[in-house]
C-alpha cells in the first residue's frame, strides 16, 4: 500500500471540496442561484484597503470493496470476507485577505483550519475509524503589484508559512501533508499544505525561477521528517507549451533514510509542438534520485494526447510510466521514491483507483494507460482508463512482473457553481505476480460516490 495522498483535479476540478449527503436537498433548491455575491466590506476594525474572503468547504464520501482486500479488513473477526465500506467527511473554513501599498504592492495572508474524519467500522488499510481537526493555512506574503515596472505585474512573489507547493504535475512534488491513520480522510485529503513553507518567486515575462523550502505535514506515526530546499525554473513559450527543470536536496530521519542527503533532478515537457495542430500534446518527465548506496533510482514517462473536435469532444491519450526496482543482486538500493506526489487528474499520479490508491506505488512499477475523456455537457465530465501493470524487477518469490490490469470508470457533474459530485467504478483482475506474492486469484471491484461543497 502507499503513502498517504492528494487530491486535486485540474482538468475536472474535483477531490478536494464535498459536503454531506444530508445538504442533497438544499442543493437541488439552489441550483438556480449561480450569481457570484458583491465582494464584503473590511471588517470592523480593519484599515481601508483590505479585500478579504471567507473560504468554506465540506466533503461527504461513500466507499465500497467487494473481494478487493489482501487481508481480512476486520483482523479481530475473521470471516474470511475481503470486502468491506465505509464513509469519509470533511470540513474547512478560513479567511484570508490582501492589503494593497500605496505603490500597488500587496501584503497578503490566510488562516484556515480542517476537520476529518473516516469512520463506518474502516479498514486498517485506509487507517481505521479516526477524526482530527487542525490548522490548515496559516501563512503571510508580499507580491510586487506593478510596483516592479516593465518587469511585468507580480513579477515577485514571497510567502512564509503554512501553504501549498505543487510541482508540474504533481510525479514529485504536490502533497504538503499526510492524510489517513491518526488523522482520517484517507481519499477526502482536505489537508495539503505543509507545516511549514518559504518560497520566493521571480516571473519576468516568460521566465518563473523559483526557490523553495518545504517541511511536509505528516502523521505522527509515521513521521519521516522529511525537509528539502530546492530551485526551479520553467519557461512557457505560449499556453500550450512549457518546459522545466528542478533541483532538489533532501533531509530526513532514520525512518527515510534513502532521504537524507539526496539530491533529486527533473526535466519536464508539457507541450503542442506543432502550430497548426494543437490538438496532438505531448508530456514528457524524467527524474533521477541520487543518494550513493542509499538511493540510486531514475523514472521517466511519457504521454501522446489528441483533442478531437467532435460531439462530446472526446479526449484520447496513452501514457508509459517507469519507476525502478531495486535489484537486490547489487548493493545500492534502486527502489526510486514516490516523494510527495499527489492528484493532478484522474490517473496522475494515483495510478488506477484500485491499484494506485490502495495496493501499488510509484516504484518498482511499469505502466500502460489508456484514457478517453469526454464533455456530454459543460457540466459533465467521464471517462474511461484502462492499465496494464507490469513489475520492473520482481522479488522473489515473485518470478512474474504481471501484476494485473485495471479498467476504471468515472464521472464528475458540476451540478452548480458550489457543488460537485463525482462517482467510480472500477474493475481489475488480478496478474500471475499478485496470485505469486498473495494467493490472490479474484478479481477486483471498487466503487465511489463523492459529494463536494465549496464557496
Amino acid at each position: 500500500m502507499q503513502s498517504q495522498h492528494s487530491h486535486s483535479d485540474t482538468s475536472c476540478g474535483v477531490k478536494s471540496r464535498a459536503l454531506a449527503a444530508g445538504v442533497l436537498l438544499a442543493l437541488f433548491g439552489s441550483v438556480a442561484f449561480a450569481e457570484e455575491p458583491a465582494a464584503p466590506p473590511p471588517p470592523p476594525g480593519f484599515p481601508p484597503g483590505l479585500d478579504w474572503k471567507f473560504d468554506f468547504a465540506a466533503s461527504w464520501g461513500s466507499f465500497g470493496f467487494a473481494n478487493s482486500l489482501y487481508t481480512n479488513p476486520k483482523p479481530d473477526e475473521p470471516s474470511g470476507d475481503l470486502s468491506d465500506n465505509w464513509f469519509e467527511g470533511s470540513i474547512t473554513a478560513g479567511i484570508g485577505g490582501d492589503y494593497t501599498l500605496a505603490n500597488s504592492s500587496q501584503l497578503y495572508g490566510k488562516v484556515s483550519g480542517v476537520g476529518e474524519r473516516t469512520y463506518g467500522a474502516s479498514p486498517s488499510l485506509v487507517g481505521d475509524d479516526h477524526s482530527s481537526f487542525d490548522v490548515e493555512d496559516l501563512y503571510v506574503g508580499w507580491r510586487s503589484g506593478n510596483s516592479l515596472g516593465s518587469l511585468g505585474e507580480n513579477a515577485l512573489d514571497f510567502t512564509v508559512g503554512r501553504t501549498q507547493y505543487k510541482l508540474g504535475h504533481g510525479l514529485l512534488l504536490w502533497d504538503g501533508s499526510s492524510e489517513g491513520g491518526s488523522r482520517g480522510g484517507y481519499w477526502t485529503n482536505a489537508r495539503k499544505a505543509f507545516e511549514f513553507a518559504a518560497i520566493g518567486r521571480f516571473k519576468p515575462g516568460k521566465n518563473t525561477v523559483e526557490a523553495f523550502y518545504l517541511k511536509r505535514d505528516e502523521l505522527p506515526e509515521s513521521n519521516t521528517d522529511s525537509k528539502l530546499w530546492g530551485l526551479n525554473y520553467e519557461y512557457a513559450f505560449n499556453e500550450n507549451n512549457a518546459v522545466g527543470a528542478t533541483y532538489m536536496k533532501w533531509s530526513a530521519n532514520d525512518n527515510a533514510p534513502q532521504r537524507d542527503g539526496l539530491d533529486v533532478y527533473d526535466v519536464r515537457a508539457f507541450i503542442a509542438p506543432i502550430p497548426n495542430l494543437t490538438a496532438l500534446s505531448f508530456e514528457l518527465e524524467y527524474a533521477k534520485e541520487d543518494n550513493g548506496d542509499a538511493l540510486d533510482s531514475e523514472a521517466w514517462n511519457a504521454l501522446v494526447a489528441y483533442q478531437l473536435d467532435t460531439v462530446w469532444k472526446p479526449k484520447l491519450s496513452y501514457r508509459y510510466a517507469f519507476f525502478q526496482g531495486d535489484d537486490p543482486g547489487t548493493v545500492k538500493n534502486e527502489a526510486f521514491d514516490g516523494l510527495f506526489t499527489g492528484f493532478y487528474d484522474w490517473g496522475t499520479w494515483w495510478q488506477g483507483e484500485i491499484a494506485g490508491e490502495y495496493f501499488v506505488s510509484n516504484s518498482n512499477l511499469i505502466s500502460h494507460q489508456l484514457r478517453v475523456h469526454t464533455k456530454p455537457t459543460d457540466a459533465i465530465g467521464t471517462g474511461l482508463i484502462l492499465y496494464d501493470f507490469l513489475l520492473d524487477k520482481p522479488v522473489a518469490p515473485v518470478t512474474s512482473d504481471k501484476v494485473g490490469w485495471e479498467v476504471d470508470w468515472y464521472m464528475d457533474w458540476s451540478v452548480n457553481a458550489n457543488f460537485i459530485f463525482s462517482f467510480v467504478a472500477a474493475y481489475a483482475d488480478p496478474g500471475q505476480a499478485v496470485e505469486q506474492s498473495s494467493g490472490r486469484t479474484d478479481n477486483f471491484t471498487y466503487g465511489m460516490i463523492y459529494v463536494a461543497y465549496t464557496f
